[in-house]
Order: structure tokens, then sequence, then C-alpha cells
């Protein structure tokens, strides 16, 4: 049985210009102890979907139809009051650039602990030990509990928001751009700990993120956004051996591989449509080098094939 599952999703940004169509028609669900990729470039709806996730979704932004049923109940017809008491207990969500999100006149236990008072009936002392030993488990060392946010580097901040995200067990975690600002060895180091705590504690795990070996390093299957929609879904080692959208296609050809043929890398040309007032048809055919007539004219339905779920007329 799934533990999320996302229903024919939109979420538009109404503005003086137009109708921001930044999340159409969305549509995937995620079982439990599975992870799940998010890729595509900046501006396609990623983090819109995530936040629709938690409802952080503000106006000018709205959730104009659909369904996000988490642990079978629908969270966009949940009360304040019910939403409230989910965030950070059941879903937590790590945002983008997280290292920005502390407070800098609070130290890291208190900020910690914070999360475990607000949902559970234990002691301050009792919520600031377990403050200590989530920070034990996300490799900074109790002895660093008293810190403030400026006396840690970024990569111990990022450490930081995950203890806090997880310190009260959620069945779901939304990690977004989880290693953007970050060095490549810092990097490692995070994405390694994702995996730990995803096999510790039982995480379901949807990961954003532009860098495909991010993806590849901790996903079980991956969503390939364009333009406020899913253009592909498959599992990850299938997506990367046999990519079907030529979306999917061009982003991999973009992006070095260390062990592969050393060739030239292809930038994707043109940039991604104005969502106040996209192509019509493929939104994908204005950059697309196999765009026929029927791409300019028709909107793809997403269909399986091979065990992809790909939106492609020429698929």
């Amino acid at each position: 049985m799934a533990l999320l599952e996302v229903k024919n999703l939109k979420v538009y940004y109404f503005t003086r210009k137009g109708t921001a169509k930044a999340v159409d028609g969305v549509n995937f669900s995620i079982d439990k102890n599975e992870t799940l990729g998010l890729i595509g470039e900046s501006g396609c709806g990623k983090t819109t979907t995530a936040l629709s996730l938690m409802r952080f979704v503000t106006p000018p932004g709205r959730i104009v139809k659909g369904k996000i049923v988490f642990d079978g109940r629908d969270i966009i017809s949940m009360s304040n009051e019910e939403i409230r008491l989910l965030r950070g207990k059941e879903i937590s969500i790590v945002f983008q650039a997280a290292q920005n999100a502390l407070n800098p006149v609070m130290t890291i236990e208190k900020q910690i602990s914070e999360g475990i008072l607000e949902h559970e009936s234990i002691t301050e002392d009792e919520a600031l030990e377990r403050a200590k030993n989530q920070l034990n488990l996300v490799g900074i060392g109790d002895e660093r509990s008293k810190s403030y946010p400026h006396e840690l580097s970024g990569g111990m901040k990022q450490r930081v928001m995950i203890a806090m995200a997880t310190v009260c067990n959620p069945k779901l975690l939304i990690l977004d751009e989880p290693v953007t600002g970050l060095d490549v060895i810092v990097q490692r180091q995070i994405l390694s700990l994702i995996n730990d705590l995803r096999a510790k504690l039982h995480l379901t795990i949807v990961i954003i993120a532009h860098d495909l070996s991010v993806i590849a390093e901790t996903c079980d299957k991956i969503a390939v956004m364009y333009a406020g929609k899913i253009v592909e879904q498959a599992s990850a080692v299938s997506l990367y051996k046999n990519p079907m959208h030529p979306y999917s296609q061009a982003l991999i050809k973009a992006y070095p591989s260390i062990k592969g043929e050393k060739k030239k890398l292809k930038s994707i040309p043109g940039a991604p449509p104005r969502l106040v007032n996209p192509p019509p048809g493929c939104k994908f055919h204005p950059r697309c080098s196999y765009a026929a007539d029927i791409c300019r004219k028709k909107e793809p339905i997403i269909r399986e094939k091979e065990g992809h779920l790909v939106a492609c007329h020429l698929n």
C-alpha cells in the first residue's frame, strides 16, 4: 500500500500578468520505505510540489485541484489544526538553502528540542537530551549541542536541519536540494547520512535535486518534471539506462559520466517556457529535436511503456 498518493495535483499562482500553472496535473505515489527523486530544471514545479505535500502553498499560489492522500488521509481537506499536528510529526521537510534557516540567537539543541516539545508531552530536560542524541545520530556529536549556528560549517548546519526534521521520527521526509552550496566531499557525507537515516529510521523520502548524481545515489525511482508536469517516471536504474522521453535523454546527455565513455556534453537548447503562457501541445516541443506536427498541436497523455510512464507522442 502506498504511503503517499498524489492525484491530478494542480497548483496555480494568480498574478497580475496571468495565471502561472506551476504544477499542472501531477500524479505519483510512494510506497513505505521508498525514495522518490524529483528532477528537472529550475522553475519546473519541483519545489511547489513539495510545498503542496505539507500545504505550505500561500497566496498568490493556491491548490486548485487534486488529492494528496497521506497514510489514508487527504491532506488538502484537513483543517488548519490537523495539518499543524501533521507537520514535523508525520511529515517533515528540509528546505532549500536550509543552512540559512536556523535561528542565529538560539543554540542548536534548543532549536531541535522545540519540535519535540510541540508534538510530545515530555519535559524540557528530556527534550534537550533527545536533541543531543539526535545530534549524535547525524554525526555532529552532542558536545556541539550548545553551539550557535554561526559556529558551524555549512555541512554541519545541514546536518542540524536534518536532525530537526527527523527528531520526531516522521513517516515521510522531504529534502529540497539537500546538498546545494556544499563542496563535493561534504555532499558525499550528507548523501551517506541520508541513506543511513533511511535504513535506521525506516524513512520514506522525497528528494528534489538538479544533480543527477544525487538522485542516482539515493533514490529507488525517479520522476522527471518539465513545465509543471511529470513527463517520465521509472525506476532509477531503468531511467538512467533507457530514458524514453526526449527531455530525460537530454538531461542525461548534459551530465558527465565518470565511468562511461568520454564524450562532449550536449546542452539543451533554448530555455524552459513561461508558465503564464506556455506553448501549445507538448511543452517541450520548442526545444525537442524530435518534435513532429502533432507535438505542436496536441498535449501528450502519460502512458506505460516497458515499465516507464512517459508522456510523449513518439513513445
